[in-house]
């Protein structure tokens, strides 16, 4: 673990304020206000369309920038593949606008959930070929948040000289960032019942959407096995190394779940109890350990040191409790200071650059 290399973040679980019944909209809000005066680095909300229904992530977003000045705001993460990328390209420059060059786009292609299935048939997308769809969308918004227009033709996508600009005005509407960062999400397994070959296949292919349209990854990896993260990274920088990829430029995000108590047992039990609500289909095919470390708060940190030393250097901490207000205030009293030299947390300020 380098010195002066991590960050944190909070996600403000959006499908909270669904499931618990003393928890709303406001309260996220607040909750915003809290992460960033306690020096949290970023906030982050999720996506679902209706498979887990929670409130929409930018619409969100852009009433957090409003009560927030210096935390980066961000999706952890964004279903990409099942939005329109000229309406998402013009969506996210505003929210970019109004956050003042705050923004990072955690893009997803979509997990293998049936619910998930249901959503793209519901929009008419192939999910089958969801990983096209995603990656013809990246280029699309990379094009226009730097060039300012887009002309492309792929198998989903075709748009010839598209821009947000009619002639009338000064120029193209543009995000502040050129292009605000994108964080490719993926959980490439390198165990598992496909033949090896397929899962091999199934590697590179993460590797290459990783390093070619991302400007970070963002993993939720089984948090029991760190070996598999420092696996999962060597693959990724081999792909770049082999395809003049800038590995270096990547931030290493992890997005983990926990929950903090006073022993291990408590912690668990709430956890367990937490995650059934909030993930019932995926909560039944997982083992619940490899969603993240429940436990006392020096257990949390030895969980972030581990997977700190395999390479993250920015978490996003989601806690699996009702009183997300308590779990906040416990990491930043007990966990995030046994970190302070390892920290990294930088007034943001806005730049024309991409900055992670």
């Amino acid at each position: 673990m380098s010195e002066g290399s991590l960050q944190f973040g909070v996600n403000l679980n959006n499908r909270e304020p669904l499931i618990a019944p003393d928890y709303d909209l406001g309260m996220l809000l607040d909750l915003s206000e809290v992460v960033e005066a306690h020096g949290f680095d970023s906030v982050w909300v999720g996506d679902s369309l209706f498979s887990k229904p929670r409130y929409e992530p930018i619409s969100l977003l852009s009433a957090i920038s409003q009560r927030t000045s210096r935390v980066r705001l961000g999706t952890a993460c964004m279903v990409t593949s099942t939005r329109n990328p000229l309406y998402l390209a013009l969506e996210w420059a505003t929210l970019d606008r109004l956050s003042n060059g705050r923004t990072i786009l955690g893009a997803g292609a979509g997990n293998p959930e049936e619910g998930v299935r249901r959503e793209f048939a519901a929009l008419g997308l192939p999910f089958s070929r969801r990983s096209v769809v995603f990656e013809e969308g990246l280029a699309v918004l990379r094009q226009l948040w730097t060039e300012g227009k887009a002309d492309f033709h792929g198998d989903y996508y075709s748009f010839d000289d598209i821009a947000f600009f009619s002639g009338t005005e000064m120029g193209p509407l543009m995000p502040v960032q050129s292009p605000p960062p994108i964080w490719v999400v993926s959980n490439p397994r390198l165990t598992g019942d496909a033949p090896p070959d397929v899962i091999q296949r199934r590697l590179e292919a993460a590797c290459r959407r990783i390093v070619r349209y991302g400007d970070g990854w963002m993993t939720c990896c089984r948090a029991q096995h760190p070996e598999e993260l420092r696996e999962q990274l060597a693959a990724i920088r081999d792909w770049a190394d082999r395809h003049d990829g800038d590995f270096s430029r990547l931030v290493i995000s992890y997005q983990v779940t926990m929950n903090i108590g006073d022993s291990a047992e408590e912690a668990r039990a709430a956890f367990g109890d937490y995650i059934s609500k909030y993930y019932p289909e995926l909560s039944r095919m997982t083992d619940l350990s490899n969603w993240g470390p429940v436990g006392t708060p020096d257990e949390i940190a030895e969980w972030i040191r581990t997977f700190a030393d395999a390479g993250v250097n920015h978490f996003i901490c989601r806690f699996g409790a009702i009183d997300q207000f308590g779990q906040v205030e416990r990491f930043a009293k007990d966990v995030l200071p046994l970190f302070q030299t390892e920290r990294v947390s930088e007034e943001w300020r806005p730049s024309s650059k991409t900055t992670c």
